[in-house]
């Protein structure tokens, strides 16, 4: 390669690339500059004590087993159970 051949190059890729930095502004860069998020509050080692309308004595315990009829059927997947 000759010293044209290697300035020519160079020449056409600053050139391409200002080019394709000018495109690129113009197709993604915003003029808005800055966008608004929304703020978190900090997480903190508190518990609020929960609200005493659902969490009381006369409440439901979801971990206590719940039995729906007797259950004397000692082979249930017989069919004749009924």
């Amino acid at each position: 390669m000759k010293q044209k051949d290697i300035a020519l190059i160079i020449i056409v890729a600053a050139i391409s690339g200002m080019l394709s930095f000018g495109v690129s502004q113009l197709l993604f860069g915003g003029s808005s500059g800055k966008q608004s998020v929304a703020v978190v509050d900090k997480v903190t080692t508190d518990f609020a004590t929960p609200d005493p309308k659902f969490f009381n004595a006369q409440s439901i315990n979801p971990s206590m087993s719940i039995e729906v009829g007797s259950g004397d059927n000692t082979n249930p997947f017989s069919g004749s159970g009924h």
